[in-house]
């Protein structure tokens, strides 16, 4: 009883101690040198035009319109359950199915019928596999060069413009390999439409 009653107060000013440290000091921190120097990445990412949120640089959205460029494919789940503001909650995630099975092969064959009935200038051009199946989260944000290439000619088309002035713009909006060596080159596509729109220069 006597060593509890001397232990139990060392280990009470302990707990403060580290519930103060790593619970306020050092959030409070982090989270104030987060916003100093990098106040983009840590509000989220944000593009906000004229005060209106307009998407998160690092999720994609979904386009359909022949104006537009096309993103990955987003496989969302509208849910029944509503926020506090009454609106509805909508999930995105992967469609979990086996590349070798019939069901995706079936997704798979519909989505290339989308793409080939909407590109009959492409007919001989293989569809970049970015055009055609979802990324692991579903809500990738960007394609590669050459699946926005491969939709120049439709966005050009359906806004009376010329297919370079479509290529400036996704040039302006492509991202290359980290340092140089990692990953792959990627186009924005949420970036992309903003600047075909005039809401972003």
């Amino acid at each position: 009883m006597k060593t509890f009653r001397k232990v139990l107060p060392k280990a009470t000013i302990m707990f403060l101690l580290f519930t103060a440290l790593c619970g306020i000091i050092y959030t409070a921190l982090v989270t104030g040198l987060a916003q100093l120097i990098f106040p983009y990445q840590a509000n989220g990412s944000l593009i906000v035009i004229d005060g209106k949120k307009q998407g998160c640089a690092l999720l994609g959205q979904q386009f359909t319109d022949p104006s537009h460029l096309w993103g990955r494919i987003v496989n969302l789940d509208v849910t029944t359950y509503k926020d506090r503001q009454g609106r509805t909650l909508v999930y995105a995630a992967p469609s979990n199915l086996s590349p070798a099975s019939p069901e995706f092969e079936k997704l798979v064959a519909e989505r290339v019928a989308k793409i080939r009935a909407s590109h009959p200038e492409k007919e001989a051009f293989p569809i970049p596999v970015d055009l055609v199946t979802c990324s692991g989260s579903s809500l990738d944000p960007g394609i590669s060069p050459a699946a926005a290439e491969f939709q120049v000619t439709r966005i050009a088309r359906a806004r009376s413009i010329s297919e370079e002035e479509v290529r400036q713009v996704i040039a302006r909006c492509t991202t290359g390999r980290f340092l140089g060596l990692l990953g792959e080159p990627t186009v924005n596509v949420l970036e992309v439409n903003l600047i075909l729109d005039g809401k972003l220069r």
